[in-house]
């Protein structure tokens, strides 16, 4: 049996964590839930961003519990590659323009 740090198991457990402090914990998954109604977005939308910010944030959990929540709010697999898509240029695109201050910083340095 191969052994992860992540266990898949554990992202049942996640509704777990009002255990040590049920106030907070209550709080956040009243929140959570209530973001991820239908409003100004669609549930399915809400979900397909999700996706694609559990790929930025590399989040194991997320990225299983996300896959699935879109596949069950009717998003295809071209939906949810295309959300990666856009949270990898993202990401790459945050990187590359912080080389703008690297440019100004190396031009103050040169003057």
């Amino acid at each position: 049996m191969d052994k992860n740090y992540y266990n898949p198991e554990d992202l049942k457990k996640f509704r777990n964590i009002t255990e040590y402090q049920p106030e907070l914990g209550k709080k956040f998954f009243d929140y959570y839930d209530e973001v991820f109604k239908d409003g100004a977005l669609s549930a399915k939308e809400k979900s397909l961003i999700a996706l694609a910010v559990s790929h930025v944030l590399q989040c194991p959990y997320c990225i299983d519990a996300y896959s699935e929540d879109s596949l069950q709010k009717g998003a295809t697999e071209e939906q949810m590659m295309e959300a990666v898509h856009v949270a990898g240029a993202i990401r790459g695109g945050s990187s590359l323009v912080h080389g703008v201050q690297m440019m100004n910083k190396v031009k103050g340095l040169s003057m």
